[in-house]
């Protein structure tokens, strides 16, 4: 796909989508959207792929995308949103960002999974066996203890995961905290399969 900076900057518009929404959806900042469409970057292949791919899709699916984000935002549960392949961060309620020491900004499309607990950490490593990649797994619903950080503090609590497709094809990852048990137990005694796609 070859597409002009101007070109870039039409179809954007067209689909109500704000440089920010569209950054996000190709994984890179704001400031590298500004320069495509300015042509001060050249898109690499898989970007424009990605490009392609999100531009290809229906309308209504990237407004889904946005409605989405809003639900997530306007959430009055601690619920965050994530690319479920980079674990980039998308989106977060207001209940979620008063746990956090930082800003929202300080953490908006950068990787989570460096504050993951060691719990957070083994039910990722269990995600590829459970079926979870492949769509089998939909819902994932553990016990998780504390991550000892002070910048993304983690508190030890229930947490469910579900997976969410995304306009652009990919899988996002909403992530709830569910409660805060009195008695914490060891996840991996306490994980269990909330939801398998209708397929199974």
């Amino acid at each position: 796909m070859t597409i002009s900076g101007a070109g870039l900057r039409r179809m954007r518009r067209l689909r109500s989508m704000k440089q920010q929404h569209l950054a996000e959806l190709l994984g890179v900042n704001q400031a590298t959207v500004s320069r495509w469409e300015r042509d001060q970057l050249a898109l690499s292949p898989e970007q424009a792929v990605k490009l392609e791919r999100i531009f290809a899709a229906p309308h209504h699916a990237a407004a889904a995308d946005a409605a989405l984000k809003r639900l997530v935002e306007d959430s009055l549960r601690p619920v965050h949103l994530i690319c479920d392949s980079t674990h980039r961060l998308l989106s977060a309620s207001r209940p979620r960002q008063a746990e956090w020491r930082a800003p929202i900004g300080a953490f908006l499309g950068r990787s989570l999974f460096p504050y993951a607990s060691a719990e957070i950490a083994a039910a990722e490593q269990s995600l590829e066996a459970c079926g979870w990649h492949a769509g089998r797994l939909m819902s994932l619903t553990f016990d998780t203890g504390a991550n000892a950080n002070a910048c993304l503090p983690i508190t030890a609590s229930r947490v469910t995961w579900e997976r969410i497709m995304l306009s652009d094809g990919s899988a996002g990852r909403l992530v709830t905290t569910v409660t805060e048990p009195a008695a914490f137990l060891h996840p991996m005694h306490n994980l269990c399969v909330v939801r398998k796609s209708p397929s199974q």
